[in-house]
């Protein structure tokens, strides 16, 4: 569990069928590349891609435990990534998109050329 947001190991591909959907959306883990160009950062958990913070509780509990397991998958890490489901609450998700929307609209659409070009001597 990460702030609320969890990641569950799904090795039998069947966690969806145990999880109360009621409060909560299933979602994949994309690799970071994808998840950059598919889904704005303003929403992301933690300001980070599901996969680097994954990955780092993983680093860490095998640093920190000594654990086999997590080496393992982090040894086969492509592979044991597609097995991660994003266990992601929808009011809190909710939440980090109302956040996202607010502050885009806060932003300038084009922000202003605060030194123009100026024109060369001898240009007519």
């Amino acid at each position: 569990m990460s702030g609320g947001v969890a990641y569950v190991y799904d090795e039998d591909g069947q966690f969806d069928t145990r999880c109360n959907l009621s409060m909560v959306t299933l979602e994949r883990i994309q690799p970071a590349d994808e998840q950059a160009a598919t889904m704005p950062s303003g929403i992301w958990h933690r300001g980070q891609t599901d996969e680097a913070q994954l990955k780092k509780m993983l680093e860490d509990h095998n640093r920190w435990t000594g654990s086999k397991r997590a080496r393992e998958l982090l040894d086969n890490w492509a592979a044991s990534r597609a097995r991660f489901v994003k266990v992601f609450p929808t009011e809190y998700k909710r939440a980090l998109s109302e956040m996202h929307e607010r502050k885009v609209l806060e932003e300038p659409a084009t922000p202003a050329v605060a030194n123009p070009p100026k024109a060369t001597a001898g240009a007519k």
